[in-house]
């Protein structure tokens, strides 16, 4: 299966569009471009039970799960609203720009 490309990469800031933590921001923490999903601070959150090991006493641990790419959306830096992104290329490199107030989201 080819890799998609996704519009959305680790460190940006998304507003979450649907399901039970709707409306929450938070920041990506890692994107799995295979299977199209991304794990978002402090959202879709579970109960893990944790074995014991030497470093850690072991329970139940709440830690964020994997959501689908399609669930959220990118918070722009400048605007600070959620915007579509779009892609276009800059001195030869191929960045992210806001739809909503066409400024480039990716540091050059």
């Amino acid at each position: 299966m080819k890799n998609k490309k996704l519009k959305i990469k680790k460190g940006d800031k998304v507003l979450v569009l649907s399901g039970k933590d709707k409306g929450k921001k938070g920041k990506i923490l890692k994107v799995f471009p295979k299977s199209s999903k991304v794990v978002v601070e402090g959202v879709n959150i579970i109960k893990k039970h944790q074995r014991q090991t030497q470093n850690f006493k072991g329970g139940i641990v709440d830690r964020p799960n994997a959501m689908t790419v399609d669930k959220v959306m990118l918070i722009c830096p400048r605007c600070n609203s959620p915007a579509r992104v779009g892609k276009k290329v800059i001195d030869q490199k191929r960045v992210r720009f806001c739809r909503k107030c066409k400024e480039v989201v990716d540091k050059l």
